[in-house]
């Protein structure tokens, strides 16, 4: 997750895979080993937004325990900073996201409720469950959005509930080249350089 270095903790957004400039980088992969759960690999950001290395978190799941990549998508905004933050994987027991592998589709995201602060918004909220038969590749597709009005950021990496900041994350035989985003609800605008996809190959 990165933020502004002013002003400080302000106006936070999150990567899941590298925005298309690179300089947003996060390590995301499919391996035989499991990354320490402690030590993202992340990108120094750009100057003006840096890495909050407290918010960044890493999640190892056994795709060879289920059939479905359940990935959860949890979005929390302060109302005061204007200020909304995804979670993907756990933060903490206030910000965490129930991404798991199952032989069962999970069809609602389950979420933590926030920590008074901050507060769990459902309608950006959502889930997709991935069928790792149906395809050779996990294309995870990561759309930012930005509004001028609030001067905030915020990241989608499976559609919102009410489908306006759509992704096309996706398991197929092709390997995705660009993201599918969707085009925001007039405030809220897709914005290309921070946005990216990763294809990752389950064979």
């Amino acid at each position: 997750m990165y933020f502004p270095r002013v002003p400080a903790g302000a106006q936070r957004f999150t990567t899941l895979v590298p925005s298309r400039d690179g300089r947003f980088a996060t390590g995301t992969n499919i391996s035989t080993t499991q990354d320490p759960q402690g030590q993202p690999s992340c990108g120094p950001g750009n100057g003006n937004f840096e890495l909050s290395l407290a918010e960044s978190k890493v999640l190892g799941v056994d795709l060879t325990a289920g059939r479905y990549l359940n990935l959860h998508q949890c979005v929390y905004y302060n109302s005061f900073t204007r200020d909304h933050f995804t979670v993907v994987v756990p933060i903490d027991t206030d910000f965490s996201a129930g991404t798991n592998v199952s032989n069962t589709p999970d069809t609602a995201p389950s979420c933590a409720d926030g920590n008074g602060i901050f507060q769990l918004i459902p309608l950006l909220s959502g889930v997709k469950a991935l069928d790792q038969n149906t395809g050779r590749y996990v294309n995870l597709q990561q759309c930012v959005y930005y509004s001028d009005s609030h001067a905030d950021h915020f990241t989608t990496v499976v559609p919102s509930r009410d489908g306006r900041f759509a992704t096309g994350t996706n398991i197929s035989n092709t390997p995705n080249g660009t993201p599918s985003c969707g085009r925001g609800d007039g405030n809220f605008l897709p914005i290309p350089l921070l946005s990216g996809v990763k294809a990752l190959p389950l064979t």
